[in-house]
């Protein structure tokens, strides 16, 4: 017996390197090279275009969101601004959005394009690969459009979420569908898993699925998640 209790402990010291770095490795390295320092108005070009899944359907999807005058939404991954403008009348004067993305160029834009527009609830956060680096308990809404499968660090990111969110608050999350032999080779290339792998990690990390709408778009998914109270339970 003490042989054995000797040799789980050697294999535990010999293992946890490993198991660490599994943890803490992108599970999809270089995926936001091209977000290092982009060029803002050829991405403005390629995200707010007619045939664009999104773009398309971006009314729809404001309205199935529900949104309220005073909430506080953060449009993570918000890229050129396209959602955060739309979302700023809904919350209105009393409410604020919170443009969240890894770029710099992007963050800058949107708050100089809110600015110019007149919207005066927006401002801006860079984010860190692993965090939306958002205050505990400061928003209401967490908004994931064609962003977390970009996400390089989806559990961190999303308990980082998680704890950035009041009571009861929510994360909705649009991504593309990806089923082989139906989704276009793009996707298939770009997009690391489906929808239930995505679904799942978020669940793991504290979550449950509330919502989906599933004829709202053409080639992505609407799906609705609401924080569950793990007061008492460990991280």
């Amino acid at each position: 017996m003490r042989h054995l209790k000797l040799l789980c402990l050697l294999l535990s010291v010999v293992l946890a390197p490993s198991l660490l770095v599994a943890q803490v490795a992108s599970v999809n390295p270089g995926i936001n090279k091209s977000f290092e320092s982009p060029d803002v108005n050829s991405f403005v070009e390629r995200f707010e275009k007619e045939g664009r899944d999104a773009f398309d359907h971006r009314h729809e999807i404001i309205q199935a969101i529900k949104l309220k005058p005073g909430m506080v939404v953060a449009d993570v991954g918000a890229g050129t601004g396209l959602f955060t403008r739309l979302f700023s009348p809904e919350v209105g004067v009393n409410g604020q959005v919170i443009a969240v993305d890894i770029a710099e160029n992007f963050v800058k834009h949107v708050e100089q394009s809110a600015h110019e527009a007149g919207l005066k609830n927006v401002v801006g956060v860079v984010c860190k690969p692993d965090s939306v680096n958002l205050p505990p308990d400061s928003i209401d809404v967490a908004f994931i459009c064609d962003t977390y499968h970009h996400f390089e660090y989806p559990a961190k990111t999303m308990k980082s979420i998680y704890h950035a969110l009041k009571d009861g608050g929510q994360v909705i999350l649009v991504d593309f569908h990806r089923i082989e032999g139906v989704s276009r080779e793009w996707t298939m290339g770009h997009v690391r898993a489906g929808q239930e792998v995505f679904a799942k990690e978020i669940l793991d990390v504290g979550f449950r699925q509330v919502e989906e709408k599933a004829d709202l778009l053409d080639e992505s998914y609407f799906v609705r998640f609401e924080k569950v109270d793990l007061a008492g339970t460990s991280d």
